[in-house]
């Protein structure tokens, strides 16, 4: 049988989308902030002024009046945490399939994570959002998991209802858009990545959007040194702001890379678009196999296909039997594997967040009285029924932007040939 060959060629890329476009343009960005010796953005010798243009390509693409490059996708969220005012005696809720960063972000800030379940989108699921919601809740983290989002006009308009600010996680899934719009362009508050896994990279690196002023200034000061600065570049103590800041800026030299990535954004997400279509129209033919709902196909930014089985006996049969056929990625790469198999990305996979420990050695922010009530809140496997069904029962595969048609063809063999063999009919 086909699918019984071993030490057959890896048939998937690694899933480093952005680097394989890391080229001549990046370089010569590099090289024009280093030879102006002005690598930090808001003063130099000759400063090249990459940020800014960075995050002028931002606002013209999501349609924000405000962008603030930051150093990671990890501080984005902890500076989007600290705008959105989050503190003890506050929950945000957000969804069990996510990643730490996530979660590290409310607790630093001092509040309480309640997960909500996801639906099969792979993402938050309204009607729990809408169970759990509940006078401490403070915000909801949207986390749009693997490229694509679920029903974000209905959580939107949840949060709109209930007066709670909605933060947007564009981490996974930059160029996608629901039914046209951006994703990005729905929070009140919205982060994406830029670290090496994601659509494209510039080594680390993060951004955050907003529309409204007040947000915005805070996070402009959270971002940097607790303040503002005045057309010189200089820190202003009597501006918008009076705070305390995380020193989470990007340098020049980050921007220029992210600048160049950002001009090739459309072209990478255009190719996984392609084979990630390719690929789940025809994982889709395979008697037994239920592909991941999409609210809208068209806006899917195309970087992972998931594919859910009957069982979870099933699924790992599949993930074994397909990789030892050559559906897998080089040795550093996490692709055709079952979703409760994919690292941090599930809550209690989260050990830190399972025992509920602090930020420091007074278990900070659980002990804090204003927290007193998250004594109750269980975040051990089994609070999320729906999400710990389909981790078990769904396969992720990544689809980087190099990965070929004709790939495509034989992985969609090589699943179809051990589904027979299964019994999959």
């Amino acid at each position: 049988m086909k699918t019984e060959m071993i030490n057959t060629e890896a048939l998937l890329p690694q899933e480093w989308s952005g680097s394989y476009f890391i080229g001549e343009e990046e370089i010569e960005a590099v090289n024009r902030v280093l030879l102006a010796r002005s690598p930090f953005r808001f003063y130099g010798h000759d400063l090249q002024n990459y940020a800014d243009r960075v995050e002028d390509i931002f606002r013209a693409r999501l349609g924000r009046k405000h962008a603030v490059l930051v150093n990671s996708g990890t501080g984005a969220l902890n500076v989007a945490m600290a705008a959105a005012d989050v503190g003890p005696g506050d929950e945000v809720l957000l969804p069990g399939y996510l990643w730490v960063a996530c979660l590290a972000s409310i607790v630093r800030a001092g509040g309480i994570p309640r997960l909500v379940d996801i639906d099969d989108t792979f993402t938050m699921d309204p009607n729990d959002l809408e169970r759990k919601i509940n006078s401490r809740t403070k915000a909801v983290l949207l986390v749009h998991m693997n490229g694509a989002c679920g029903d974000i006009e209905r959580i939107r308009d949840i949060c709109r209802q209930r007066n709670l600010l909605l933060i947007e996680d564009v981490a996974q899934a930059n160029g996608a858009t629901f039914r046209g719009k951006p994703l990005g362009s729905f929070g009140d508050l919205s982060m994406f990545s830029f670290q090496y896994n994601k659509n494209i990279t510039s080594g680390e690196g993060g951004l955050v959007t907003a529309d409204d002023d007040a947000l915005f200034n805070r996070a402009w000061a959270y971002h940097d040194l607790g303040y503002g600065r005045d057309e010189n570049g200089r820190l202003d103590p009597y501006g918008a702001v009076q705070s305390w800041g995380l020193g989470a800026r990007m340098s020049e030299v980050v921007a220029a890379v992210l600048y160049a990535q950002v001009q090739k954004l459309d072209q990478i997400i255009g190719a996984m678009r392609a084979r990630n279509r390719q690929l789940y129209a025809g994982l889709g033919q395979i008697p037994g196999v239920k592909t991941r709902r999409l609210v809208d196909p068209q806006g899917d930014s195309g970087p992972f296909v998931i594919i859910t089985f009957p069982t979870a006996e099933l699924a790992t049969q599949m993930v074994k039997t397909t990789r030892a056929a050559g559906v897998r990625p080089g040795p550093w790469g996490f692709g055709n594997i079952r979703v409760i198999d994919f690292y941090f990305h599930l809550y209690h996979q989260n050990v830190s967040l399972v025992e509920k420990r602090g930020v420091n050695s007074s278990a900070h922010p659980w002990t804090d009285p204003r927290n007193a009530f998250a004594q109750e809140i269980n975040y051990q496997k089994g609070e999320l029924p729906q999400l710990d069904d389909l981790a078990d029962r769904s396969v992720l595969i990544p689809v980087p932007p190099v990965l070929t048609a004709e790939a495509c063809e034989r992985i969609i063999e090589i699943y179809s040939d051990a589904a027979a063999d299964l019994g999959l009919r």
